[in-house]
């Protein structure tokens, strides 16, 4: 084991709360209707999470995965349909289309972000495409104007995975007015949080009428003879995740403002330890909230790149590996895979299986330290690479 040459800064705990959430809860409590047909706390969520993205609408639902399922549900993914999405992501984003009857086809992704490869996606396109799913990783806005560009040439529509992404930014403009729909998560670990809980947002009505029929088992607000409408499942939220998820979605932008102000200095921290690339920014994203402090360590095998982790965690820095290529987990392959080896997409996906087998990220939390605890994250990494 690695002595404990440097202690860890005692960075901020996560999640994070206040006497917000205490009065949120109560005040669904005391309300006396506990579900979001009774209720006002969904609605009221939904309301202030639509503004705040610049969306026309947002629909509560039970977490992100649900939301992403939902999303591919009303653009018409089923059975027959082809889903694109990048290999290096959380398999939700495949396993939500695969849950569908879908096959989800994984692409390469851009070494600098992380993010979805435009080139890579459009070459995957075929007649039976029916969503690309770009993933904004980490909080990095994935390229949004070649992707509409390839959307709008190959007729298909654009699903943006936002799970890392709430409060980010495109050239000015928020994720909900770049006229796609977007799947947030709210799980524990994610920027806002009620420890599970998500949402999608959509660009118009329709759009919003059919997910909240398919969220509430294709039953109409107002029914009273339970004329369901069209298939569906539950993925109603409830009134405490909602009225907690309004507290944290009421501190988000201060947050993101100061993780924005400490991403550049232990980025730069970091990139001055010799082997050690931190994430790349387009600087069209030009507000990053910034869900995970990620870099890797080019030439590292996996197992030499998870004992770096386990040491890092040892030190007391939340430290995680990062995700491991979607086809390489037994779950990708058990329905909804496409027609090709492990081997043969890995052969297509280079920098998903460098970043795969050398990438780490510090959890967001991380972020909200002091710009002194960037410089001391940065000395534990130095100083666990020379011992490691």
């Amino acid at each position: 084991m690695i002595g404990r040459a440097r202690p860890a800064p005692e960075l901020p705990a996560w999640p994070q709360y206040s006497d917000e959430e205490r009065g949120g809860l109560i005040r669904a409590l005391e309300q006396g209707q506990w579900w979001r047909m009774g209720g006002s706390e969904v609605d009221a969520f939904e309301r202030e999470f639509a503004a705040y993205h610049g969306a026309g609408y947002a629909l509560a639902v039970t977490n992100g995965t649900h939301a992403l399922e939902l999303a591919l549900q009303v653009l018409g993914v089923g059975p027959g349909s082809e889903v694109i999405v990048p290999a290096f992501t959380f398999i939700s984003s495949s396993q939500a289309a695969q849950r569908l009857g879908a096959v989800a086809v994984p692409v390469d992704i851009d070494p600098g972000t992380y993010c979805i490869g435009v080139t890579a996606a459009a070459a995957a396109v075929t007649p039976r495409t029916r969503a690309i799913m770009p993933v904004h990783m980490a909080g990095q806005v994935c390229d949004m104007d070649a992707l509409a560009k390839l959307s709008a040439d190959a007729g298909v529509p654009l699903i943006q995975d936002a799970a890392h992404a709430h409060g980010a930014q495109w050239q000015g403009k928020k994720l909900g007015e770049l006229g796609s729909v977007a799947a947030f998560s709210f799980q524990n670990g994610k920027l806002m949080t009620a420890g599970e809980g998500g949402a999608v947002t959509f660009p118009d009505a329709e759009l919003y009428e059919l997910g909240f029929l398919r969220h509430s088992c294709g039953r109409p607000r107002t029914d009273r003879r339970y004329l369901h409408q069209t298939s569906g499942s539950n993925f109603r939220l409830n009134e405490f995740s909602a009225a907690v998820l309004r507290a944290q979605l009421g501190r988000l932008a201060g947050q993101i403002d100061t993780r924005e102000e400490r991403w550049p200095v232990l980025a730069g921290a970091l990139a001055d330890i010799p082997g050690v690339v931190p994430q790349g920014r387009d600087d069209r994203c030009d507000r990053n909230p910034h869900y995970m402090a990620m870099f890797r360590l080019p030439g590292f095998s996996e197992e030499r790149r998870n004992a770096f982790v386990d040491a890092l965690v040892d030190r007391g820095l939340p430290a995680f590996a990062a995700f491991r290529a979607i086809y390489r987990s037994n779950g990708f392959w058990e329905t909804g895979a496409p027609d090709e080896t492990v081997d043969e997409i890995a052969k297509r996906c280079p920098n998903t299986e460098a970043i795969s087998a050398d990438g780490v990220w510090l959890h967001h939390r991380t972020l909200l330290g002091t710009e002194e605890q960037m410089h001391q994250v940065a000395a534990i990494v130095a100083e666990t690479l020379a011992e490691l």
